[in-house]
């Protein structure tokens, strides 16, 4: 018996040392998820942000660029790691499109698989023409839809992305119908406009204006309620005369599902202070990108609104997953 007592204790004192040694969460680097290549607005966003992490979690922060597969590759990376609070994915609208266009047909539940962390950003989508397009107004551009259904060529940067779903709710919306061009990311299908390969493109600020102030491109309006810092120049679509549509893409931060509540809280607080600092802020606000950070909650009821909104637009347009 003592023998047994003995060895128990043993064991005990064990666990004790190694937790001791563990310390509080984090006590080791967080592998950090980006989906998609560097320098988009999504790798943009998190490096901004994730910099500023490193400080207040006392740990460094190593992120690993996973681009395929409209982000599934390094989704699915994330779902299978370890919940215990050192792996951490970036995800844009594209994953919410996700969860109806692949739905069941995934080795993981877009939903299901992962715990929010932090809706660190949004940013409002501007449509843009080509300078040969003969519109130069909301009003005219449908009125020349409806007058030509079919012949406007609409490019995005994938089947399923912001750009594209909203294109398709704008066509709802207004009751036209355009042609979708789908190409692999925002820069060929800017290279397309550029060249009137395309009549049309949605994308987001940053990505647009330096072409619109060029006078390279047009735009039309942006689709939002409001207008933005990062184009303050160009009135929503409302206000050049069309329907009152929104679309947006955002950035969000998650971690796998089962991942300890301490950690969740830790990272999402640690998120919140990151983008409040006034010169991060600034920065995003001046490229048409709104910071925010909301809590955990907050994003999860996001995300579900998100996932509602655009499986009603691809059930309706009939959209199809990438083969």
């Amino acid at each position: 018996m003592r023998l047994g007592i003995a060895s128990i204790a043993t064991v005990l004192l064990a666990l004790a040392a190694s937790a001791q040694a563990q310390g509080p969460y984090p006590s080791k680097p967080i592998h950090w998820i980006v989906p998609y290549t560097p320098g988009g607005i999504t790798d943009s966003v998190t490096r901004q942000i994730v910099q500023r992490m490193q400080e207040g979690l006392g740990q460094a922060v190593v992120i690993e660029n996973k681009p395929g597969a409209n982000s599934i590759v390094g989704v699915e990376m994330a779902a299978k790691s370890p919940p215990d609070g050192y792996t951490v994915i970036t995800v844009i609208a594209a994953h919410a499109a996700n969860a109806t266009l692949y739905a069941g047909k995934l080795p993981f539940d877009p939903v299901k698989s992962f715990a929010p962390l932090s809706l660190v950003a949004t940013a409002p989508l501007i449509l843009c023409v080509n300078n040969d397009f003969p519109v130069k107004d909301a009003k005219e551009l449908l009125a020349y839809a409806r007058a030509n259904p079919g012949k406007i060529s609409y490019g995005t940067s994938g089947i399923g992305s912001a750009s594209h779903l909203t294109t398709e709710l704008l066509q709802q919306t207004a009751g036209v119908k355009m042609t979708h061009i789908p190409y692999k990311g925002t820069a060929p299908t800017l290279t397309a406009l550029l060249a009137g390969d395309i009549q049309m493109m949605v994308d987001v600020p940053s990505s647009m204006m330096p072409h619109v102030r060029a006078g390279k491109i047009r735009a039309i309006g942006l689709l939002a309620s409001k207008r933005t810092p990062g184009a303050a120049e160009v009135p929503t679509f409302e206000e050049a005369g069309g329907p009152p549509v929104e679309g947006s893409t955002w950035v969000m931060f998650l971690a796998p599902t089962g991942t300890p509540r301490e950690a969740i809280m830790r990272l999402s607080s640690e998120i919140t202070k990151a983008i409040g600092a006034p010169e991060l802020r600034a920065r995003l606000e001046q490229l048409g990108i709104e910071p925010l950070g909301t809590t955990p909650e907050q994003s999860s009821r996001f995300l579900e609104d998100e996932i509602a909104k655009w499986a009603k637009v691809i059930n309706t347009a009939g959209v199809k997953p990438e083969t």
